[in-house]
C-alpha cells in the first residue's frame, strides 16, 4: 500500500479549509491550520511533504509563516494561495519563503492537485538523493578507515 502524501493547508476562513480537506481528504493526508502559528506546531509533530498557504492572514502573512516554516523544516514543498494579485507578496514568497508554486484563489481542484503532485515529486527526489548522499558518506568513511589500517601496517 501505497503512503498517502500528507498535505499542510493554511488558511483563516475556515470554510476554506473545510472545501480543502472536504475536496483531498480521500486521496490524501490533510492537515489543516487556521493560523501560522497553529501550523507551525504542526509541522513540528508530524510529517509534513507540501504545504499550502494563503497570503493575507491576520498576525502572520504567508510569506512570513513560510520564512518561519524554513527556519523550523525545510524539506517541505512550499505553495502559496491567495485571492489578491499582490506582485510584491508574490515575489518575497519566491525569495524568502522558497517557494515552489504560487496559485490564484478561488483555486481550480485539477490545477492544485497537479501543483500538489508535480511538488510531492520533487520532495520524494530530494528524500532520495538525501538517502543516496547519507549511504555514500558512510561508504567514504568505511573506506577512509580501511586506508588508514593499511598505511598503519
Amino acid at each position: 500500500m501505497e503512503r498517502k502524501i500528507s498535505i499542510l493547508y493554511v488558511d483563516d476562513e475556515e470554510n476554506n479549509l473545510i472545501s480543502f480537506r472536504a475536496t483531498f481528504r480521500l486521496k490524501y493526508k490533510v492537515y489543516t491550520a487556521l493560523s501560522g502559528r497553529e501550523a507551525i506546531q504542526l509541522i513540528k509533530e508530524r510529517p509534513i511533504n507540501v504545504i499550502i498557504t494563503d497570503q493575507r492572514m491576520p498576525q502572520m502573512t504567508g510569506v512570513e509563516f513560510l520564512e518561519e516554516v524554513i527556519k523550523v523544516n525545510p524539506d517541505p514543498m512550499r505553495i502559496l494561495l491567495t485571492g489578491y494579485a499582490d506582485m510584491s507578496a508574490v515575489v518575497d514568497a519566491v525569495n524568502k519563503g522558497k517557494i515552489f508554486h504560487y496559485l490564484s484563489k478561488p483555486w481550480s481542484e485539477e490545477e492544485l492537485d497537479d501543483t500538489i503532485q508535480r511538488a510531492y515529486e520533487i520532495y520524494a527526489e530530494r528524500e532520495r538523493i538525501k538517502e543516496s548522499f547519507s549511504k555514500l558518506e558512510v561508504t567514504n568513511e568505511q573506506l577512509e578507515f580501511l586506508l588508514r589500517q593499511k598505511l598503519l601496517s
